[in-house]
């Protein structure tokens, strides 16, 4: 039986890419192409789909904030792994074009972040038009809507384009995180190095979310990220995306959940995982722990 995984089409996409290297360890794969990674986690929580395949965070422009938002958008989902892709374009035209002809020019906003400067040297002024994904930005350029895009070298073979330039990025290594999400279910496997993400809001009081982050702090708990959304509920209101070094079956992380929990209205869990890149140590410091557990218990023997 093949395992459906939506993602970021149309074919030719970075994040296509991202879903190959996911489904080396997955058997039979059927990928099912959408507009969004709204689209693409509304597939899982409607069944369409198994997982789904989305960028999280950019090396160069940050958080994708369409992720974010989409974790929130309805019935929780989770995330069971990730891949680290090295991002570099191709500027593609039809065959036959010349550069100096090029008016117009297409790919994913986030992706015009890291061609700007070569777009500035070498092409001068045109019109930026932006895309829903790179694939589509080419597959724009094969229908004539555009004269030129930047996108995955591969999208130039799919849609029969002519790569003026290859491995383009402003910015050296450029990398983009990609993340496997499906239902909620058991997280995946400690390993080690390991990231754990979860989602909150805090009461509107003074000191709130220091007193939130505090209870990270005072256990040894590394934050490898924070970010916050708009709740959409009203202005200052504010949710807070954290990324935890750690796994949820250490013992500190999970301390520091459920303390967590006590302090706010909202919280939810978005998975632990193992992370594609080295991080520090995952709290270990579980003998002292267990050594202030035993004293309390002691003193609640009368000893």
């Amino acid at each position: 039986m093949s395992t459906t995984i939506a993602f970021l089409g149309p074919v030719g996409t970075f994040t296509e890419a991202a879903l190959q290297r996911f489904a080396q360890d997955m058997g039979e794969v059927e990928p099912l192409a959408v507009n969004s990674p709204s689209q693409a986690l509304a597939a899982v929580r409607s069944g369409r789909a198994d997982f789904a395949c989305v960028a999280i965070e950019n090396s160069v422009d940050g958080a994708v904030t369409a992720t974010f938002d989409a974790l929130m958008e309805g019935e929780p989902v989770q995330i069971y792994s990730e891949v680290d892709l090295p991002v570099v374009f191709d500027i593609m035209v039809r065959p036959g074009t010349q550069q100096s002809a090029v008016r117009t020019f297409s790919t994913h906003p986030v992706a015009y972040q890291q061609v700007r400067e070569w777009l500035e040297k070498n092409l001068g002024e045109v019109e930026f038009v932006p895309a829903s994904s790179n694939g589509a930005a080419a597959e724009a350029v094969s229908r004539g809507e555009v004269d030129a895009a930047a996108a995955p070298a591969r999208a130039a073979e799919i849609y029969g384009l002519e790569s003026v330039a290859t491995g383009i990025a402003d910015v050296a290594e450029a990398t983009t995180r990609f993340v496997l999400v499906g239902p909620v279910g058991k997280p995946t496997a400690r390993t080690g190095s390991d990231r754990t993400s979860v989602i909150f809001t805090i009461p509107n009081v003074p000191g709130s979310l220091v007193s939130c982050l505090q209870e990270f702090a005072s256990r040894g708990v590394d934050m490898a990220r924070i970010e916050s959304r708009p709740t959409r509920e009203g202005l200052g209101s504010y949710r807070f995306h954290v990324d935890l070094v750690g796994h949820i079956d250490d013992q500190l992380v999970a301390e520091a959940l459920r303390a967590l929990w006590l302090r706010v209205p909202e919280l939810r869990f978005v998975g632990s995982w193992p992370s594609a890149t080295e991080l520090a140590d995952s709290p270990r410091d579980v003998e002292r722990l267990q050594e202030a557990e035993e004293w309390v218990a002691r003193l609640q023997r009368g000893q």
